[in-house]
């Protein structure tokens, strides 16, 4: 059998599940997910953001959305869009930073249809989606004053960051602003495990799109991960087992 038959199937069955648990959903209530407290803090925040007149800050980083790293920046152009939501109708909607080209258009756009869905009026979304910056610390140097400049209350750091996020993390914690941050970098996951006020370690980051209510596909995708995650640690074991059941014969 070969490695892409292997994936193939992979990928197959991952899709069957995403479809059975979907029709699953659909018949009960509710979500049934675990808890992750991060996420339930971020609605709070998002919500007492729109209440006292301040901004909160999207970080979308600096993935390439035709790599393997554009997984965690379209994560967070799902968690923009369900922000921009809620507020967009506020007097400061939600401002994102990019460090690539084609993911400010993508922030830029996402921001216009949240306010197309919302019915709000014409306005300029290219101040609301900006590229700061397109080195990882040309970036994180562009994001730091607008964390001080545009009354931002809280950020939510979720894309692929590297180690220029501790500059960002810093501006956070000196402007006294809740900070809420997951990355797909083993190296930006440490930082932001010792910096952020609620890291997002391993595959919570990609958890996000379900917590914030984005669709019953994305809560789909999260149980079939649960399945697939299992049936790998149970695959593990067994082989491990054969292993050592021949080296006993």
């Amino acid at each position: 059998m070969t490695v892409n038959l292997v994936n193939f199937i992979v990928v197959l069955l991952f899709a069957g599940l995403m479809v059975a648990f979907w029709f699953i959903n659909q018949r009960r209530a509710g979500l049934h997910l675990r808890d992750i407290p991060g996420f339930y803090k971020l609605r709070g925040t998002v919500e007492l953001a729109v209440e006292d007149g301040t901004r909160i800050h999207v970080a979308i980083g600096r993935g390439d959305v035709l790599s393997p790293r554009g997984a965690a920046a379209l994560v967070g152009l799902s968690m923009l869009r369900q922000i921009a939501m809620v507020a967009s109708e506020s007097d400061h909607p939600p401002l994102s930073t990019a460090g690539d080209g084609l993911l400010g258009i993508l922030a830029q756009d996402t921001m216009r249809s949240a306010a197309r869905a919302l019915n709000l009026p014409a306005r300029s979304e290219a101040n609301l989606g900006q590229v700061t910056g397109l080195t990882p610390f040309s970036y994180s140097a562009g994001v730091m004053p607008l964390i001080f400049d545009e009354n931002v209350s809280a950020n939510l750091l979720v894309g692929s960051f590297g180690n220029e996020v501790a500059l960002i993390t810093s501006a956070g914690e000196r402007s006294q602003t809740r900070t809420l941050a997951g990355t797909d970098s083993l190296p930006g996951q440490a930082i932001l495990y010792a910096t952020a006020h609620e890291p997002l370690v391993g595959e919570e980051l990609y958890a996000g799109g379900a917590y914030l209510g984005a669709g019953p596909m994305h809560e789909a995708s999260l149980h079939a991960q649960d399945v697939i995650r299992w049936v790998i640690a149970v695959l593990i074991i067994l082989v491990a087992l054969g292993g050592l059941l021949r080296g006993l014969i």
